[in-house]
């Protein structure tokens, strides 16, 4: 990133050290919405119908 910058601006990264939970803390948030649970597909669902019950159950 400092290569792509005129030397004359001096650059500061900040990467906060719970980045890398980041996803999950996002995933956590999104299923605890009451207007995802209707897009929850549980293992006897995806047995049943394949990956096919994605595209149905949330598209």
């Amino acid at each position: 990133l400092a290569n792509l910058a005129p030397s004359s601006i001096k650059i500061k990264i900040i990467a906060p050290p719970e980045r890398k939970y980041s996803v999950w803390i996002g995933g956590s948030i999104l299923a605890s919405l009451s207007t995802f649970q209707s897009m929850w597909i549980t293992k006897e669902e995806y047995d049943e119908s394949g990956p096919g019950i994605v595209h149905r159950k949330c598209f």
